[in-house]
């Protein structure tokens, strides 16, 4: 039987959507078809803990703990981690992950700031966020990438969202193409239904509860694979958690060759007129 045949017929595949959604079938059959090398991840993220947890004698602790995953990107990541530490909150540790790149260059000189060094390159997300994790106390944790930054009140924001009582907390995000010109500003309420076909939260503007639960998958997922792991994480999440979206912009989120680029939904264009009207007043 050709495979055109053993396919779903594309009625079958409409009403599967509409019924589980897009990204929950798709997150499905990428479960079972990378089954193998998602068992491996698993594995050698069990390793990298075990390898660093000597290196740590007191591990990194704060009301939140700042994750920053790196890959040969110097230059960006001092701008991340400084945007980080320059917090308005300053109960924090931020901790710095180098996935195997061995190109850190020079970071601030701040006792709140932890950098790790994995074995070698693991060409995931998922797995230094997860030994970040595994490696520090706090009630709290946020996700910023190398080639981002957050303004300085997106952690003051987000955690008086979390004290008020939701689980995870996201806000909007500027992209910015290279030439510092603005590419557009993106955000939108959460809805769990609408987040099983669709993806707009991103990591960078995340700031959530710490739980038992809170890991992503360490899978290195190929580029052309949907969803990503900042979608699982956030679905997986929002069963037990309750979500808070805050319409303002606190990420200033890089658009390069480097980065990855979604089309992600437009906030409304109040949001957008605020997000304006705040930086004449900052300027």
């Amino acid at each position: 039987m050709s495979a055109r045949h053993r396919a779903l017929p594309r009625v079958a595949k409409d009403v599967l959507r509409r019924l589980i959604g897009r990204n929950v079938i798709a997150e499905c059959w990428w479960r079972v078809r990378f089954a193998a090398r998602r068992r491996a991840d698993r594995q050698a993220e069990e390793v990298e803990v075990r390898r660093l947890r000597p290196l740590l004698p007191v591990l990194p602790e704060a009301a939140v703990v700042v994750v920053i995953p790196t890959y040969r990107r110097p230059d960006r990541l001092a701008r991340a981690v400084r945007s980080a530490l320059a917090q308005t909150v300053t109960d924090l540790e931020v901790m710095v992950v180098d996935d195997g790149g061995g190109e850190l260059g020079v970071l601030p000189e701040d006792p709140r700031l932890t950098v790790l060094s994995l074995a070698r390159n693991h060409g995931s997300c998922g797995l230094p966020r997860n030994v970040a994790l595994r490696l520090s106390r706090s009630p709290f944790v946020a996700f910023l990438d190398d080639d981002n930054t957050w303004r300085p009140d997106h952690l003051e924001r987000t955690l008086r969202a979390l004290y008020a009582g939701s689980g995870l907390v996201y806000t909007a995000v500027r992209r910015m193409r290279e030439d510092g010109s603005q590419l557009d500003v993106l955000g939108r309420d959460f809805s769990r239904r609408a987040h099983s076909d669709d993806s707009w939260v991103d990591a960078n503007s995340i700031v959530v509860r710490r739980s038992p639960r809170l890991r992503f998958d360490p899978w290195a997922r190929p580029k052309w694979v949907n969803p990503k792991e900042d979608w699982e994480l956030v679905h997986r999440m929002s069963r037990r958690l309750s979500v808070a979206y805050l319409p303002v912009v606190t990420v200033d989120y890089s658009v390069h060759d480097g980065s990855y680029f979604t089309e992600w939904h437009r906030v409304p264009d109040d949001v957008i007129r605020e997000h304006q009207r705040d930086e004449r007043v900052g300027s």
